[in-house]
This record gives structure tokens, C-alpha cells and sequence, in this order.
């Protein structure tokens, strides 16, 4: 394409596209392909492409990584400091909490390198490099070695990208690793190059009272006044490459950082998040989208729900649980209030109906191309959602109970190992599975399990789920109850939680002193954990069958809104690789006559305080720098205090701590959250109420600096004047 026609084709796209500029999580290897660097720059970027992603040397891409395993975090300083939201390091501050050292409660400041503390389990990674492996996929699928559906299973990407490592350059270098994804449905493939460090260590982190102020209340909701940012630091060996934690590792001298602008925003600046996004699902239809609210949504907040009562209680009651159990509560609440919101915010966006007008046009355009494939298409998803739905409905329903509700369990492939080992009269097999039983063991009954509280759980849920589901469909152990127990739920649980060889060490020490084949199978929790699994393998089973199809017609689909949308470039959905989205600094007006400003202060702080109620309690520190407006060179200049902001970002779920960006490339928030009237956003995004909620850096660093009292780590930072 020479250079007039490619003139001809951006201004044609950049006629095109503002009708919903700041909608789409673009991947950065197609920014010059599909332009978007020259829409980038409509909207306020002062940067060249190469700054933003240059596949052959450092730019903004390098600043950026996977913070855990569904967060995204921001390097801040040359050496290591990672910046990232505090629900993001909830995990690591809980787990580094007790009622001795709450730092849940009272918040953690290193005053020094030295008082920087190992967080085992915690990883940063960063993307070495990417690349297009669509050709060597459909070559394989084309020669006849793989299916068009096994090109989706995890077993054939996680094989292809080994075997692409082995060839590479990286091959066998510290910390690399590669991932195969297909995008679009599958119509491409990617290859993904990580560096994983795994000695990260804590930082600094608010107190619960600043960094999740608002709670559970103000989640998903604007205004907004919390203060969601931790801090973290990758260490390395003397070479600057990953290795274990070790006393002698050194923090990491980063390639590149971002530098910090203190000089505010205004409504219509240009912002830009560079992240992670975790699962988007904006390729449905109409049927889908039913499917999702009924099927999916509908139980998990029935569930969660019931779960959530009985943990809030035994939380309220006991300092120990609330720290215990404080981010199992958060992580399982978040999507419960999402789900809650997705389908409110679905029906009041008239989703299904913009899908209905979608599949309208689409089979129009089909039509016009003469396309017998487009034409069936969707027909054929709506046939498959039939037949998946109900099955949809029992996976999350036994999901939510039986995964992720109730924690007790048994490890039942040792269990059967133990029985081999017993019938075979085998020595060496029976020690060893009693050594991983003892772990097994010790695993269930952490650190962050309270059996009296799990027992009131399964209490909780094991009747909710035979409410939910037809006697036929659920596990055999329901069996077990009727017949044993005469359907008294209360009493199965008793004896499982009090005389299971699992539930106590008493008891799991009389069963490892004399075990028996006899003891395993009468064991109550032996028998649900066997349950438990024949169940999951059937539900498995089922959903396989069910979707591969619908995958394969997805594939279809996709492909044909591509074309419809031509010259105007497409997205794919949110798969947690690496992201791009573009918009501006923006107020909205959620409904008639509201209108919201796009920025909070302090001021909403105290007006919100409220002592009886945790979620709402303002540290007597900061009503102290507030009342003597000891802010420092943060204030805006008004003399205000800002705390929060909004832009029109497209951000879902692993997002969390992303870098919002200006024009200039410079740092000035970190997304946390999203808006409660856009909920419906992972399906259909709205460019009229879709906002993405930041904290404002300036009140990030007024925190550090006056409450913590950490002005060096400020001081590590490079920040614009």
C-alpha cells in the first residue's frame, strides 16, 4: 500500500471510529497495522509509537507487568518499586497480618530496605516479546496434526509454546516462559515471552481504613474517596535476572520506569491504560447474553450471598476470622456485587436489544456477501445455548458450592493411593502417601481456615444447593443424606467436620497410627470428597461436548463482525495478555437530571466518615492533615486535596492497578474499579456511561509521604516538574 493510499485509509478511520473512540482493549504488536497511534494522537498523545510498544527496543510496554496471577502493577522507580492497588496486595498484607501485627488495620511503611518484607507465593512478570504465530497454527491444522478445536485446548498451546521456546533465543535464560493464546476467536494465534521474578517483597501499604475505604458499599460505585494503592519491590540476583529469595538478592535495576506528573488533570485530558485485562465477552448474541444473566450470574449471587452472611458474622465476632478470612471475603464479594450490577446494568442498557440490532445487521451483511456460513451462524449459537444452559446453570451452582464455598476436603487420589498401597502390602508406596498426607494435611488447616466458621458455611450451603438443583442432578452424597440422616443437613455436617479423619489432628493422628481400608471407606468426607468428583468429571464432561461446537461457531462469528466493520479495526476479547485502551478525562450524567464530575477530594472523605461503621472509619492522621490542610504539593490549585478520578478507559477485571497515562507517557493515577450504571461493559461496552474509577497519584504520594511518613520512597521516584 503506498503512502497516499494509507493517508486515504487513516483519515477514512479516523472518520469512522470517534462515534466510540475510547471503546476497545487493543493489542499493542497491531498499533501500526491498525493505526492506531494516528487515533491515539486525535485524542491528546504527544508520544510516537515506538514510545508506546517497540518490539526491538525499550518503551512504556517495559514498565508494565502481571502483578500476582490477576492484577496488573507499574514500575515507578529505577529500582524495582512497583505501584499497584491495594486490593491487588491484599493478599500479600493479609497474609503478612495478625492480630499482633495487623497491618489490614493499621497499614505497613519499610522504613528501609532492610524492613522490606519476603512475600513467598508472589510474583511480577514482564512481557519480553510477542509474536504471530497465526501461520504456523493453521499450517498445523491444514497438514492434518491437529483438529480446529484442539488449535483452543490448553494441552496443544502450552506444547506448541515449548517447542517454540526450545528454538528461541530465550531458550533456557532465568525466569522465561511462553504462552500460546488463541484472539479473535481463534482466527489468530500470539506467542507471549514472560520474565517472572519471583522475589517480590512489600512496601508499603494504607491502612484498610484509606485503601479500602468505602468497603463494600461504595464498590463499583461513583463518587468515589478510596485510596486503593500498595507498594511492592522486585529483587534479583546480582545480575539483575530472576532467582528465589535470598538475603544477598538486590532490588532491580528496571530498564525502564514511569516518570510521575504532579501537575493535575482536567476534564478532556488525554489518559491511556496500559494493563492486563482479564476476560471480556463482547462477541455474544442476544441468547448468550440470557444465558449469562440466568444461568451464570443469578446462582453465583444466590450463592455468594448466602456464604457472605455467614462470613460477615463470624468475621464481626472475632478479630482472628475477620483477618483470617478478609481477602477470601473481598475476593468472593467483588464479583458478587458485579454479577448483582451486570444484570441490572443489562436490562437498564437494553443489551439484549443492541444485540438483537447487531445480529439483525449482521445477517443482512451476510446476506449481501452471499456468505452461507455467516447466515447459519447464528442460528446455529442460538441452537447450542439451548442445549447448554441448563448445564451452564448446574456447573456454576456446583461450582460456587462445592469449589469455592465450602474449603474442608479430602485429598482423595491419596486416599486411593493409601488403599493401593494397604492391598498391595506395598512399604515404600504407604510411607511415602502418609508423608503427603501429613501435608495434605497441614495444607487444608492453614493459616487462613477457620473449621468452625467452614463448618457453619457448609451448614449454609449444602441445603441452598438442594434448593437450587433437582434431586437427580446433584452429587450421590445427597444420598447419603437422606438415607442416613433422614435429610438432616446439620447433622451430616456434624459428623463430618467432628469425626472425619480430616477434621482434627486428633483424629487424623488416630487414623496415621493405625491405618485401615476399612476407616477410608466409612469416612464421611472420604465418601462426599469421592462425590464431589464423579460429579465434577460428569459436569466437565457434559460442558465439553456442549461447547466445543459453540466455540467453533464463535470462531465464525467473530471473523464475520470483523468484516462487517471494515475499514474500522477490531478487538478482540480480554483473554489476560497485555493491553491497550485510550480515552480522556470525562464526567458523566448516569440518569436524568444527575450529573457526576469526573473528580473526588478529601473533602467527600470526611463527609462520608461514619465511626460506627468500619467500612466508613477516617484515621484520626489524616482528619489531622485534612483539618490543617497539610497537603503539601499535592493540593490542586484550589488548595483542595484530590483523591479520585474518572476517565472513559476500557478496562474489565485485571485491570486493577493499571497506569493511567497522560499524553505525555507520564503516570497519574491507577485504575481501580469501574462504574455501577456500565456494569453490563464485558459484554457491551457504552461510550455514554462506561467509566473507569483511578485513584489520583498526587493523593497516592500525599499518603506516602504525610501518613506514612515514607517521603523516601518518594524520593526514588522520577517525577516531572
Amino acid at each position: 500500500m503506498n503512502k497516499l493510499k494509507i493517508s486515504l485509509f487513516t483519515l477514512l478511520v479516523l472518520t469512522l471510529l470517534p462515534v466510540k473512540a475510547d471503546e476497545g482493549m487493543w493489542l499493542l504488536q497491531l498499533m501500526k497495522e491498525q493505526h492506531s497511534i494516528d487515533l491515539m494522537k486525535k485524542q491528546g498523545l504527544q508520544l510516537e509509537v515506538d514510545d508506546v510498544y517497540n518490539p526491538n527496543g525499550v518503551s512504556l510496554k517495559d514498565a508494565v507487568g502481571i502483578f500476582g496471577g490477576g492484577c496488573t502493577g507499574e514500575i515507578i522507580s529505577a529500582e524495582g518499586l512497583i505501584l499497584t492497588n491495594h486490593h491487588c496486595g491484599y493478599d500479600a498484607i493479609q497474609q503478612h497480618s495478625s492480630v499482633e501485627h495487623d497491618f489490614l488495620t493499621d497499614g505497613f511503611w519499610a522504613k528501609s530496605r532492610k524492613e522490606e518484607i519476603p512475600t513467598p507465593g508472589l510474583a511480577f512478570t514482564f512481557i519480553e516479546r510477542i509474536e504471530d504465530i497465526t501461520d504456523i497454527v493453521n499450517a498445523q491444522i491444514k497438514e492434518g496434526k491437529i483438529s480446529v478445536i484442539d488449535s483452543y485446548t490448553s494441552g496443544y498451546t502450552t506444547r506448541l509454546a515449548n517447542e517454540l521456546l526450545a528454538k528461541s533465543d530465550l531458550k533456557g535464560k532465568p525466569g522465561i516462559s511462553a504462552q500460546a493464546l488463541p484472539f479473535y476467536a481463534g482466527n489468530k494465534f500470539y506467542l507471549i515471552y514472560k520474565k517472572k521474578y519471583s522475589d517480590i517483597r512489600m512496601v508499603a501499604a494504607p491502612p484498610s481504613s484509606i485503601g479500602k475505604f468505602g468497603g463494600e458499599t461504595d464498590n463499583w460505585m461513583w463518587p468515589r474517596h478510596t485510596g486503593d494503592f500498595s507498594m511492592f519491590r522486585i529483587y534479583a540476583d546480582a545480575n539483575g535476572e530472576p532467582a528465589e529469595y535470598s538475603e544477598k538478592n538486590v532490588p532491580l535495576k528496571c530498564k525502564k520506569h514511569l516518570t510521575i506528573s504532579l501537575k493535575g488533570i482536567e476534564e478532556g485530558d488525554y489518559a491511556m491504560i496500559m494493563g492486563f485485562p482479564g476476560s471480556t465477552s463482547r462477541y455474544l448474541t442476544a441468547s448468550e447474553v440470557k444465558e449469562r444473566m440466568e444461568s451464570e450470574n443469578a446462582p453465583r449471587i444466590r450463592i455468594r450471598g448466602a456464604r457472605q452472611d455467614v462470613l460477615k458474622v463470624e468475621m464481626d465476632k472475632s478479630d482472628k476470622v475477620r483477618i483470617q478470612y478478609a481477602s477470601k471475603f473481598a475476593r468472593s464479594s467483588n464479583y458478587w456485587k458485579n454479577s448483582i450490577g451486570m444484570n441490572k446494568a443489562l436490562i437498564d442498557n437494553k443489551v439484549i436489544e443492541t444485540k438483537i440490532d447487531q445480529e439483525n445487521k449482521f445477517n443482512e451483511f451476510a446476506k449481501s456477501k452471499g456468505n452461507q456460513e455467516y447466515m447459519n451462524v447464528i442460528k446455529g449459537i442460538d441452537d447450542a445455548v439451548t442445549k447448554s444452559s441448563a448445564i451452564e446453570y448446574q456447573w456454576i451452582c456446583f461450582r460456587e458450592v462445592f469449589l469455592s464455598g465450602i474449603e474442608l476436603g479430602t485429598p482423595y487420589l491419596l486416599c486411593d493411593t493409601l488403599k493401593s498401597a494397604l492391598d498391595k502390602k506395598d512399604h515404600a508406596l504407604f510411607q511415602s502417601t502418609l508423608e503427603n498426607m501429613k501435608k495434605a494435611y497441614a495444607e487444608i488447616h492453614n493459616k487462613d481456615y477457620d473449621h468452625e466458621v467452614d463448618r457453619k458455611v457448609a451448614k449454609a450451603l449444602l441445603p441452598l444447593y438442594a434448593e437450587m438443583i433437582p434431586a437427580e442432578q446433584r452429587p450421590s452424597i445427597y444420598k447419603v443424606i437422606n438415607d442416613k440422616f433422614k435429610g438432616d443437613y446439620d447433622k451430616f455436617v456434624d459428623e463430618c467436620y467432628g469425626n472425619s479423619i480430616f477434621a482434627s489432628q486428633t483424629n487424623f493422628d488416630r487414623f496415621i497410627n493405625k491405618p485401615s481400608v476399612t476407616s477410608l471407606k466409612k469416612d464421611l468426607m472420604y465418601q462426599f470428597a469421592l462425590s464431589k468428583n464423579e460429579k465434577l468429571k460428569a459436569l466437565t464432561d457434559e460442558r465439553k461436548a456442549l461447547t466445543e461446537p459453540l466455540t467453533l461457531l464463535h470462531k465464525t462469528y467473530v471473523r464475520g463482525l470483523s468484516e462487517m466493520k471494515e475499514p474500522i479495526p477490531s478487538y478482540p476479547d480480554a483473554n489476560f495478555t497485555i493491553r491497550l485502551t485510550y480515552g480522556n478525562v470525562k464526567a458523566y450524567n448516569p440518569k436524568d437530571g444527575v450529573h457526576f464530575k469526573y473528580y473526588t477530594t478529601m473533602k467527600g472523605i470526611m463527609e462520608k466518615e461514619d465511626p460506627n461503621n468500619r467500612e466508613f472509619n477516617v484515621p484520626a492522621k489524616l482528619k489531622e492533615l485534612y483539618n490543617n490542610k497539610d497537603f503539601g504539593r499535592y493540593a490542586m490549585k484550589n488548595g483542595e486535596m484530590p483523591v479520585c478520578f474518572l476517565s472513559t478507559n476500557d478496562i474489565t477485571g485485571g485491570n486493577s492497578g493499571s497506569p493511567v497515562i497522560n499524553g505525555n507517557g507520564e503516570l497519574i493515577g491507577a485504575a481501580f474499579d469501574g462504574n455501577w450504571e456500565s456494569l453490563s461493559g464485558d459484554i457491551n461496552f457504552n461510550n455514554d456511561l462506561q467509566r473507569c474509577i483511578c485513584v489520583d497519584i498526587r493523593y497516592v504520594l500525599f499518603i506516602v509521604e504525610k501518613l506514612g511518613n515514607s517521603k523516601h520512597l518518594i524520593d526514588e521516584m522520577t517525577i516531572a516538574q
